[in-house]
């Protein structure tokens, strides 16, 4: 039985904080942007394995809370401006 990778765990090497103007952006390191590249090559390639499917879904599901995180500070930034 595989398990979830938590996206939790990606965080110590996968997050970096950028600031741009008053703005402060949560982004992928570079290490984990290339991470993610090379495992949507390998899906493309239809050659993930079960492990590295779930490390995919993982760093997805830590890129759509960035986003989303980053959407509500752009809005908030915003709105005080």
């Amino acid at each position: 039985m595989t398990t979830r990778l938590k996206p939790s765990t990606l965080l110590p090497k996968g997050l970096q904080v950028q600031q741009i103007n008053n703005l402060t952006l949560f982004k992928f390191t570079d290490e984990l942007s290339d991470r993610m590249q090379t495992l949507l090559d390998k899906k493309k390639a239809d050659r993930l394995t079960s492990e590295e499917t779930l490390e995919l879904e993982a760093i997805g599901e830590l890129d759509e809370i960035f986003s989303y995180i980053n959407a509500v500070m752009a809005a908030r930034a915003h709105d005080h401006s």
